[in-house]
């Protein structure tokens, strides 16, 4: 039976067929949607709150800041989408929940008896506007009722042909949206990274600190770490380094673009560990957090400035990071963290019987075309046009 595994942003995407699967993924910018300072006073805010459930619009209410209630809102959309879509089923029929812990566990889809729904797995992440989602879909039959609504699953393929198994994680990063410059500004880099060690182990803390992938000049040139030779060490901000390229130039560098790179590279650790932990649905408090370590890290590459018509693109994949737990490899799991705009760098995280699979480029899809209207069309409602 063939097996699907799917990545969702906010743009319907082509599905690609795999050696053991499908993939598809899709992104949504959420910044110049439902403008105003309150979501439900927000143009076509209400229609669309009104196709999710009560209690993810009571949660949503709650959001201080209104660009955290879009960024939620379109969260729940697409979650809907993709479960509408991959199982077959009416809009009205999609029933959500949580995995173990009803408040803090991962989200999944159930039957209307509330049993999570065999060989789906899906996970979603926001951040700074932007909205991801990643999707597995093992194609298991399930039985429905005369009504049509999903009840369960039928039976279980044979082993070799099928894993109910397999999860998916994503995490998305703004490298600018924080508020660490005073901190790197007083103490130094070294001194703001060590905050993190909660999170990272002392090896991973070192390499934030002390290694260095590239450097991007002002003028769009790439210094390599060679060339920098042992300015990598540079934990401050506001110093002039004496730097020869490999074309023999010698330059002064301001060491702001040192603690960029590295801040850079912290947030690629950072996106790496979220999309790994959210895999099952884990938080940042995990026990096991600093023995979870990644080596062999990049940070991805930037893409150029968006295009004339506004849009953004996407940078530099990098998909060859190792992945070790309590000193060991995890061999069952496969990941990649790919640049998003000049800003926001996006990680996908998959485990299981995933030989041969390879995630997809994110697509991105239209909130009115390919959700609004999907759900209207399911619902049999006339969509409200504002201008």
């Amino acid at each position: 039976m063939a097996q699907q595994l799917q990545s969702l942003s906010d743009s319907l995407p082509s599905v690609s067929t795999l050696v053991n699967g499908i993939t598809n993924a899709f992104h949504n910018a959420t910044s110049l949607l439902w403008p105003g300072t309150k979501i439900w006073d927000a143009p076509g805010a209400a229609e669309a709150m009104g196709l999710i459930s009560v209690a993810e619009q009571n949660a949503i209410s709650t959001k201080m800041f209104i660009q955290d209630a879009r960024m939620s809102l379109a969260s729940a959309l697409i979650k809907r989408l993709y479960i509408s879509r991959t199982l077959d089923i009416p809009w009205k029929d999609v029933i959500l929940a949580r995995k173990g812990d009803a408040q803090h566990g991962k989200p999944c889809a159930v039957d209307v008896a509330g049993k999570p729904i065999e060989g789906i797995d899906f996970n979603v992440s926001h951040q700074a506007g932007l909205v991801t989602l990643i999707g597995w879909n093992g194609k298991l039959r399930h039985s429905y009722s005369s009504e049509g609504i999903i009840e369960g699953s039928v039976n279980t393929p044979a082993a070799e042909d099928f894993d109910t198994n397999v999860m998916v994680g994503t995490d998305i990063v703004c490298v600018h949206e924080r508020n660490d410059d005073r901190t790197i500004e007083e103490e130094g880099l070294e001194s703001w990274v060590d905050t993190f060690d909660f999170v990272f182990s002392d090896e991973e803390r070192w390499s934030m600190k002390f290694d260095v992938d590239y450097v991007t000049l002002a003028d769009g040139k790439i210094l390599s770490k060679e060339e920098l030779g042992r300015h990598d060490r540079c934990v401050q901000r506001n110093r002039n380094l004496a730097v020869t390229t490999k074309e023999g130039e010698a330059i002064t560098l301001n060491s702001n673009r040192i603690i960029e790179a590295k801040l850079r590279r912290f947030y690629t650790y950072f996106c790496y560990k979220e999309a790994y932990i959210k895999l099952a649905g884990e938080a940042l408090l995990a026990p096991w957090l600093k023995e979870l370590e990644f080596f062999n890290v990049r940070s991805p590459k930037p893409a150029d400035p968006p295009q004339k018509d506004g849009s953004s693109q996407w940078g530099e994949e990098v998909n060859d990071v190792e992945v070790h737990l309590s000193s060991e490899e995890v061999s069952d799991v496969r990941m990649n963290i790919t640049a998003f705009d000049e800003n926001h760098m996006v990680s996908t995280a998959i485990q299981g019987k995933i030989k041969g699979i390879k995630v997809p480029p994110f697509n991105s899809i239209d909130l009115q075309k390919d959700i609004l209207d999907y759900a209207y069309q399911h619902l049999k409602i006339a969509p409200t046009t504002h201008t």
